[in-house]
């Protein structure tokens, strides 16, 4: 038997009077994620445990089956784990957001989804003013931050803030003054800096500002392969599943055409989870389109990801001798543009049926599965 996970990121959400109170995953037409529901069994999942921000790394570590009480650190190191950045004794990892802040209020948590060229140009032109704190380039706007004899700090999402004033979201404890220096220092070399002029020029949002976050040391995780028995492996063009899966000892499968955002080949995708399941027992194909439309709060955008997601899924659906799930990872609800801790939907092909007929919040709460906790979830998948 071969096993897949189709994770659609932030696809949970909350009933919308625009879609006449349904949810987007209501709403969407969603045939093959009904097929599964409606001739599987579905549950509620909850990914993320008390006292702990609903982040995608917290989520996903947890449907990984990795207690985020033992194993998580924070998101940089992870990251860090899959653009290669071996973290030394006393050094830690931050993530590095380009943001845009307006008089004091953060009006764009990924400087107009920059592209990555012009996210290392800008750090090139950083890299020098900072010392031995050290800019790593990623993908887009997303970037990292190592900072030597580190002692951690208190700090915020910057898309939990979008619209809201920073000040009260600055960095705050020991690391606090030197992050808040390479901000200010960020803010001066980029304020007329080429990248961000030709930008302006075209009409596109400026990149004028860094935002450190989510800092940690590096994480203690178990080979996926001595946990479970399994190979397994990762399709994701987002730096954190790519590094949870270095970090376990999964591989990465790199597709063309995977972007991290709502432009992202879905169809490529499956192909290559379908491809990768005859040389491996557990594809875990993460996309996070339909979580990027939940932050920019568009129904629209949300409801074509689901869908084309779906549409995608169909090509997992032809193959045999293979058990299917499908779920989001953590809510993204429209209304507040970012995520929540509430449990998600799940449906499982392979493993038994009941009586829900299709894919959604409201549906899986009759799921014969209930309610599982997220570090339980493989065990059951694997399970005879």
């Amino acid at each position: 038997m071969k096993y897949i996970i189709i994770l659609g990121d932030g696809m949970a959400d909350e009933p919308l009077a625009e879609l006449g109170g349904r949810t987007p995953l209501e709403y969407a037409e969603i045939p093959n994620m009904d097929r599964i529901a409606r001739e599987g069994r579905c549950g509620m999942l909850r990914t993320v445990p008390g006292g702990f921000e609903p982040g995608s790394d917290v989520a996903n570590l947890s449907i990984l089956g990795y207690d985020p009480r033992t194993s998580y650190t924070g998101r940089g190191p992870l990251e860090a784990a899959s653009m290669g950045i071996d973290l030394r004794d006393g050094e830690m990892a931050y993530r590095c957001n380009l943001v845009a802040i307006r008089d004091g209020v953060m009006e764009d948590f990924n400087a107009g989804h920059i592209s990555s060229a012009e996210g290392a140009e800008l750090l090139r032109s950083l890299s020098a003013a900072l010392g031995d704190v050290r800019v790593h380039p990623g993908i887009s706007y997303r970037n990292l931050m190592v900072v030597p004899r580190a002692r951690g700090a208190v700090t915020t999402p910057p898309h939990d803030i979008v619209g809201q004033p920073v000040k009260e979201f600055l960095p705050r404890g020991d690391d606090a003054g030197l992050l808040l220096d390479c901000m200010e220092r960020a803010r001066e070399i980029f304020a007329d800096h080429p990248v961000n002029r030709r930008r302006l020029d075209e009409g596109k949002t400026a990149a004028p500002d860094i935002w450190p976050w989510s800092g940690g040391k590096r994480p203690s995780i178990a080979p996926f392969r001595e946990k479970y028995g399994l190979a397994g492996g990762v399709i994701s063009a987002v730096d954190l599943l790519a590094g949870i899966a270095r970090l376990a000892g999964m591989e990465v499968i790199h597709v063309p055409g995977a972007t991290g955002f709502i432009d992202t080949d879905y169809e490529a995708k499956a192909r290559y989870a379908v491809d990768a399941l005859d040389r491996l027992d557990f594809v875990y194909m993460h996309v996070e389109a339909p979580d990027e439309a939940g932050h920019m709060g568009s129904v629209e955008e949300k409801v074509r990801a689901i869908e084309r997601l779906d549409e995608a899924i169909g090509i997992v659906l032809d193959r045999p001798d293979t058990t299917v799930a499908v779920l989001p990872d953590h809510p993204t609800p429209i209304r507040c543009k970012t995520h929540t801790a509430e449990p998600v939907p799940f449906a499982v092909l392979g493993k038994g049926r009941d009586d829900v007929a299709a894919f959604s919040e409201r549906e899986a709460k009759g799921g014969s599965f209930g309610l599982l906790q997220a570090p339980e979830f493989l065990s059951m998948l694997f399970s005879p």
